[in-house]
């Protein structure tokens, strides 16, 4: 039972290190780009659960406003994750493309979040949301 516990601890070591060495920590990669076909992409977003990349109105300040799209993460690395927006969106717009978990809500698969509420929520390892932001094209 020992052996099957250390293991099994240094199967959990193992896995976190090569997730750690392989960039597999929560982030979003996007560029600015064009919003005139009422989409928002980013090239490549890792989350550590099911979730949902979030975008959020935003400006200089650089705080999270409303929500004018969102799209399902799956747990791991996501390629060319699209958000159809909601509203529009003119060229110039600053958008925020954040990580938002899916816990908390009344329903799986369905996005609940609204602005400052629980459901479906930003996530924040360390303290920090998991986001980066563009301006549309």
């Amino acid at each position: 039972m020992k052996n099957l516990v250390l293991s099994t601890a240094l199967v959990l070591t193992g896995t976190a290190a090569f997730a750690a060495s392989h960039g597999m920590a929560p982030m979003v990669e996007a560029t600015d780009q064009t919003v005139e076909n009422g989409v928002v992409s980013a090239s490549k977003v890792v989350a550590g659960e099911n979730g949902w990349l979030v975008v959020h109105r935003t400006d200089a300040e650089m705080k999270p406003g409303p929500v004018v799209g969102h799209a399902p993460l799956r747990m791991g690395e996501n390629m060319d994750v699209a958000a159809i927006l909601t509203e529009e969106v003119k060229p110039g717009d600053m958008l925020m493309l954040m990580v938002h978990s899916e816990a908390g809500g009344m329903k799986t698969g369905i996005f609940e979040y609204t602005l400052g509420a629980k459901e479906d929520g930003p996530i924040k390892p360390d303290g920090n949301l998991v986001m980066t932001t563009i301006t549309a094209q």
